[in-house]
């Protein structure tokens, strides 16, 4: 579920305007899963551009806190949700921790680093939502510790119906700046592509795992 419209219009814009999200219909991306896919989005880029880096930040600090009340601490997801999780806890006043995919071979064999009280409310903050497999990895990380999971806010979804389903049995409620309708929409206004390229991309985001392959 989005934020609010306003901030899912404003968010895909930018995220189009710096190649953050490249859509190629015609040329399809392959993903690691092996998916063709019409769509690529790299949301580390934002980091690049401190404005647009500063929106994405001030729309997740006001709005986390609308949605959710203050945390205690705001958690990222390792990678590409340490930077931005960092921005919006420093303006939100809070602790910062971070969630690897798993725990480290040596040392403490941390997954969760950083100072982490069990109890402690926490707001996961992701770049990305696909199949939220690797994002509810996290959430079981940190509840593992002994935190309070509040939810978590994302900055782009694809909207898939595998990952809504995960989330619902995780009980972990899901917030995004933008999302994958939303991104096209937009991207039809603004001549990113055509009325028959949105065509394609819905079709790809309702069978995302057997778009594109050879009957």
């Amino acid at each position: 579920m989005i934020f609010n419209k306003d901030t899912a219009e404003k968010t895909a814009e930018l995220l189009l305007q710096i190649n953050a999200i490249k859509l190629n219909p015609e040329n399809p991306f392959t993903w690691a899963s092996g998916w063709k896919s019409p769509i690529y989005c790299d949301n580390r880029l934002i980091l690049s551009f401190p404005s647009i880096r500063n929106y994405v930040r001030d729309e997740f600090a006001k709005n986390i806190e609308k949605q959710f009340g203050k945390p205690d601490v705001i958690a990222g997801v390792a990678t590409g949700a340490i930077g931005v999780g960092i921005l919006v806890a420093e303006s939100l006043g809070l602790p910062f921790v971070y969630v690897r995919p798993e725990p480290k071979k040596h040392g403490r064999q941390n997954q969760v680093e950083g100072f982490l009280q069990k109890g402690q409310n926490v707001v996961v903050v992701e770049d990305l939502i696909s199949t939220g497999k690797s994002s509810l990895m996290a959430v079981e990380a940190l509840r593992n510790e002994g935190a309070n999971i509040k939810g978590m806010a994302a900055i782009f979804t694809y909207g898939f119906g595998v990952a809504e389903e995960n989330f619902k049995e995780a009980n972990i409620d899901l917030f995004t700046l933008s999302n994958y309708e939303n991104l096209l929409d937009l991207a039809v206004q603004k001549q990113y592509i055509t009325e028959d390229q949105q065509s394609t991309l819905l079709e790809w985001n309702e069978s995302p795992s057997t778009w594109g392959q050879e009957d």
